[in-house]
């Protein structure tokens, strides 16, 4: 087989639905995967029509069919398929799915909302593709209360770890004493963004929901329930994604409160 056929391993496994390519990449650097028995390395290609390709110890088959779940994940468990340690994780919520999905980013163990599950590796990607992130939005509940100064920042960029957060728009929902409920909207992806960010100011994360991605509603999907996504929703989300139907990431002028 000429060497221009062959595909590289992570997207062939991304391609599968097995994981994404981040991750088959730390299973190719950690010895995880293997072509015709010999231990593959970081770049490798393989034809997957004929290589034999093994990972983690079991045969690599192609996805029979693509799945798209949209799944409201409670507070309490973990953005993974397994756990070595016997947490509560989100394949647990999706065990009546026969095809083997994985989540598409994350949220941590204490928040909840929309999460995304596919064994379509290359929507996998484009959702969360760095040259243009689709604008997540959060319902948020902090204690004791919020300034002028405090939004003004979360909105501009905050340094977390030597990095400006990207621009957000944010705005309260509701106030009262010692409890304030704000919708933020952010445009990039980074791990744990809002809690870092209220930390920094001095604020506690009561609660904190993903209630929507780009176009897409968690509305009253019931916490622990998953369904489909139509062709439409995914339709929709792949044109965001592309920067070509997404909203535009704001500057500081007109952004919410």
């Amino acid at each position: 087989m000429a060497q221009q056929e062959k595909i590289r391993l992570k997207k062939i496994i991304a391609d599968c639905g097995l994981a994404s390519r981040r991750k088959a990449e730390e299973w190719i650097a950690a010895g995880d995967v293997r072509v015709n028995g010999e231990t593959a390395a970081l770049g490798d290609r393989a034809d997957p029509r004929r290589d034999k390709i093994t990972v983690r110890g079991r045969p690599l088959h192609a996805a029979d069919e693509n799945r798209y779940l949209l799944l409201h994940k409670p507070r309490g468990y973990i953005t993974t398929m397994r756990d070595e340690r016997g947490r509560k994780c989100v394949a647990d919520l999706v065990e009546d799915v026969e095809e083997r999905v994985y989540p598409v980013g994350r949220l941590d163990k204490d928040s909840e909302g929309l999460l995304l599950l596919t064994n379509d590796g290359a929507f996998a990607n484009a959702m969360a593709h760095p040259a243009y992130h689709l604008p997540k939005t959060y319902r948020v509940t902090i204690h004791p209360g919020v300034t002028e100064d405090q939004l003004t920042r979360m909105e501009t960029g905050m340094e977390i770890e030597g990095r400006k957060t990207a621009p957000a728009r944010v705005r309260v929902l509701s106030q009262e004493k010692g409890r304030v409920v704000l919708e933020i909207i952010l445009y990039e992806g980074r791990n744990r963004q809002i809690r870092r960010m209220c930390e920094q100011l001095g604020l506690e994360v009561a609660r904190l929901r993903r209630t929507a991605m780009g176009s897409l509603r968690l509305g009253m999907l019931p916490p622990g329930k998953w369904r489909e996504l139509t062709k439409e929703e995914v339709r929709r989300l792949l044109h965001e994604a592309s920067g070509q139907g997404g909203e535009a990431q704001p500057g500081r002028k007109g952004a919410g409160r």
